[in-house]
């Protein structure tokens, strides 16, 4: 189900795309989904295994654009994510009961609270990456034109 224009390599193609992974600055994002895929998350100290759900995401501003996985986890203590996933690109309204549609989330659009999360490689170097802390809620939308407003 993933959008992400890529194909499967042989084991012995030829290789010459070196990439462009970009960090952008943290800060406040508007969105698209590009697609996503199921996938497993095979446990932690705090959640068990479960399904997840890996979500293509291109962010985009005046000055930076850049693509992500952001992953949500399918157990109900987590539950409050996926409200805000479907809530942030406008299929549920916030405290609605909603059955999730996976087929209609890609274009999905909104705004989201982007950060950098920084770890250590198993190299021991600092790694960075982008995440996202929170879809927010889209605003009411107004009239493109109210009669006697100037």
């Amino acid at each position: 189900m993933s959008n992400n224009q890529g194909y499967e390599l042989n084991w012995d193609a030829t290789i010459e795309n070196d990439g462009t992974f970009e960090i952008v600055p943290a800060g406040d994002y508007d969105f698209e989904v590009l697609g996503f895929e199921r996938g497993r998350h095979n446990g932690s100290d705090k959640i068990p295994p479960c399904g997840k759900v890996i979500i293509s995401i291109r962010l985009k501003s005046a000055t930076a654009e850049t693509t992500i996985n952001h992953n949500l986890l399918m157990f109900s203590t987590l539950e409050w994510k996926l409200c805000e996933f479907f809530t942030g690109i406008g299929q549920r309204k916030k405290g609605e009961k909603f059955q999730m549609n996976w087929n209609k989330v890609v274009g999905g659009r909104g705004r989201c609270k982007v950060s950098i999360r920084k770890w250590l490689g198993n190299n021991g170097q600092e790694m960075e990456s982008n995440q996202i802390d929170k879809f927010y809620e889209p605003e009411e939308n107004t009239p493109a034109f109210q009669q006697g407003v100037f």
